[in-house]
């Protein structure tokens, strides 16, 4: 046994470590959303870039409210309405943080012709028509997939099977977008010349605990929500769909800013719902 002193620095090491992760994951919460949260310590560049690890966390809490979003809506609305108001409600919850990425790629990668106009272009606060266009079309094409989604799988709200639930979708959608996204930082470098941007702190290559965190996260939301046959073929794509991102930003910048993550996590969290629509019609 150990000696009580001893006994007493392990709690008391337990605890200080429960509390520096619990400030990590207040850190990635006020990161991504719009939710007040009250930091105990002064937030550094190592903190924010530690924080990445509950990035996934943060987007079951999305993917959470916004499910609480639609069933509150559909006792009274029908369901397209419902699913508007659940999609308004992420998009409120965020502060429109991805879709801007998003848009901004579009009118970057549309409009520029070298590297430092594509940055220039994406740091420009108006919205072009390419980003217009992007934007409309990533959430048409957004809503249409869940509608069917949802549509299909209504019935059934067993989450540990093929029939998904709106709550297992939207966990999904909002979580296993955000370990896509956020995988990124580790194998790409960072290339925006603004050092006041938002996501500068996250240049770093992430660390083995983040990393391993992250794809913990997505990997536990994924077994309670699907099927193993639905799982690996689910995985797979999403493995594609992340190097045809690289390889495109590559391409572009040399590299990611901020406004790629959010474009990836948009992009990818549409790859989601519509390969979700495709392999359980095939399973039925």
């Amino acid at each position: 046994m150990l000696p009580e002193s001893d006994e007493i620095q392990s709690s008391a090491s337990k605890r200080e470590l429960l509390c520096q992760q619990w400030q990590l994951c207040l850190l990635a919460i006020s990161f991504f959303t719009r939710i007040p949260v009250n930091m105990a310590v002064d937030v550094t560049a190592k903190m924010l870039n530690e924080a990445s690890r509950y990035f996934a966390l943060v987007g079951v809490l999305i993917g959470i409210i916004s499910a609480l979003a639609f069933y509150l809506s559909a006792m009274y609305l029908p369901t397209e309405i419902a699913l508007l108001v659940a999609m308004a409600s992420s998009v409120l919850l965020t502060g429109a943080f991805h879709e801007d990425g998003w848009a901004d790629v579009w009118d970057g990668f549309g409009g520029g012709w070298s590297i430092e106009n594509k940055l220039n272009i994406m740091k420009d606060s108006r919205l072009g028509t390419y980003g217009a266009a992007a934007l409309f079309f990533i959430l048409m094409i957004k809503y249409q997939a869940l509608l069917a989604l949802i549509q299909q799988n209504m019935p059934n709200v067993n989450l540990i099977n093929d029939g998904l639930s709106v709550l297992s979708i939207l966990v999904l959608g909002h979580c296993l977008s955000r370990v896509l996204a956020t995988s990124l930082i580790a194998d790409m470098p960072y290339v925006s010349e603004d050092a006041t941007s938002k996501v500068k702190p996250l240049a770093q290559a992430l660390s083995n605990n983040s990393y391993i965190t992250l794809l913990a996260t997505g990997t536990f939301i994924l077994l309670i929500t699907l099927s193993f046959s639905v799982i690996w073929k689910l995985v797979v794509i999403l493995l594609l769909t992340r190097w045809c991102l690289k390889r495109w930003f590559m391409q572009q910048l040399g590299g990611y800013t901020g406004d790629c993550l959010g474009a990836a996590q948009q992009f990818s969290e549409v790859v989601i719902y519509i390969s979700l629509l495709a392999l359980t019609s095939a399973s039925i």
